[in-house]
């Protein structure tokens, strides 16, 4: 079954001066504040579309990985996954960093980077960011 999310922002102003709300309806857990400074230098209690969408990559990459070692009949006890994206003023989307630690009993390092590398392919974010590059650091931890 197809599910549908949505968020709505609400701009005022010009790019440079202006600022917006962004609001994620379906979960209807929050409101977000937006400016060009928080996106283009410091953030300043303010969001990004950049950190929205690290926050999506973080999450989808986890439960790939996830998903694809308890099929492998090697559950995590544990992932943490963080995403850097990074956004060049005048660019764009100039890459994604995936760094995972992940603590997964009866596995070795050499299996878990293999099962992150397909995780990072096949993670439906992952797919929908294939315009900019993504480097996966992943780390087996005791």
């Amino acid at each position: 079954m197809a599910t549908t999310r949505t968020a709505t922002t609400q701009w005022k102003g010009a790019l440079l001066d202006g600022s917006g709300v962004v609001s994620l309806d379906t979960s209807g857990v929050g409101t977000f504040d937006v400016t060009w400074a928080s996106r283009a230098e410091t953030a300043n209690g303010k969001t990004s579309p950049e950190e929205l969408i690290a926050a999506a990559h973080s999450s989808c990459f986890s439960m790939a990985l996830s998903h694809a070692l308890a099929g492998a009949g090697t559950p995590p006890q544990s992932l943490e996954t963080k995403a850097d994206v990074t956004f060049q003023p005048g660019e764009g989307i100039t890459g994604i960093v995936l760094s995972v630690r992940g603590q997964v009993p009866g596995l070795s390092a050499e299996d878990f980077q293999k099962a992150a590398e397909t995780a990072k392919a096949n993670c439906p974010v992952s797919k929908a960011l294939t315009g900019t590059t993504i480097t996966l650091n992943a780390e087996l931890v005791g």
